[in-house]
Order: structure tokens, then C-alpha cells, then sequence
């Protein structure tokens, strides 16, 4: 998979493509809570495995932290490390950013996918659209 910033609109609504298969379709999230105020601020990312867009995530940044959001894999290619190259890219450009923080907020049923990358759990259980989260945080070396 090749994953690029999103430079046009065409790939912003196959990001948008993606992340409403994965989150409304399958998980049943509300399409105004899904696409909201945030996205115009955001960075956004697509991941391509060939000519298709297969993933999607974007990135806010906020206070002294790149926040890493809506990171999603269409079903068929998920077990491929598609998510782990999104997380990466999106780590460089925190980086790029002068930042070296991450922060994000895991559905608990993917805690342990971002441990595996040095994501550390810093908050109790929460409901986010629905879903149990919890708020983790990476400190990325420069």
C-alpha cells in the first residue's frame, strides 16, 4: 500500500469513501458525527493498493500534540500492516510539524493494535458515537 497526503478532492472523497464504509456502514456511527467540523483543519490521508483506496485517516493538531483520527482499513485488506503505514505517515508528519507528541482515542477493541506501536493508555473508558474508547499517547522521537 502507498499512502499520500490528500492534495485534491477526488482524494478526499475516497478518504471520505473509506471511512464511511468502515465507521457508518459497519459500526453504525452517524454520518454527522463521522464527517464533522473538524475536517477542513485536518490533514487527511489515503492509503492505495493499486488504484484503490483502501485506507483513510487524518490528523488535527491541537495544544503541543498531532491528534491521529478516523484511521481506517476496508475489511478485505485489514491484517496487511495498511493501518501500521497510515500511523506511520502520519507520525512523520507530526514530526515534520515540529511536534513530538501523539495523541489518540482507540476504540478498546484496537487498544492492543496501538501498543504494538508505543501507544500508552492515559485515560479511563469512555463512550465516543456509541463505542468504548480510551485516550492514548506516543512520544515520537524526532
Amino acid at each position: 500500500m502507498k499512502v499520500i497526503k490528500v492534495a485534491t478532492d477526488e482524494e478526499l472523497n475516497a478518504a471520505y469513501h473509506v471511512r464511511k464504509s468502515v465507521f457508518v456502514d459497519e459500526q453504525h456511527v452517524p454520518i454527522e458525527e463521522e464527517i464533522d467540523h473538524f475536517e477542513e483543519k485536518s490533514i487527511h490521508f489515503i492509503g492505495r493498493n493499486g488504484n484503490q483506496v483502501v485506507g483513510a485517516s487524518r490528523l488535527r493538531f491541537e495544544e503541543d500534540y498531532g491528534k491521529l483520527e478516523r484511521i481506517c482499513v476496508l475489511k478485505p485488506y485489514r491484517g496487511k500492516s495498511y493501518g501500521k503505514l497510515l500511523i506511520q505517515h502520519m507520525e512523520d508528519e507530526i514530526k515534520n510539524h515540529g511536534y513530538s507528541k501523539a495523541k489518540l482515542h482507540a476504540q478498546t477493541n484496537a487498544k492492543q493494535f496501538y501498543e504494538r506501536f508505543g501507544y500508552q493508555i492515559i485515560s479511563d473508558e469512555f463512550m465516543d458515537a456509541g463505542i468504548p474508547h480510551v485516550a492514548m499517547t506516543k512520544e515520537l522521537i524526532k
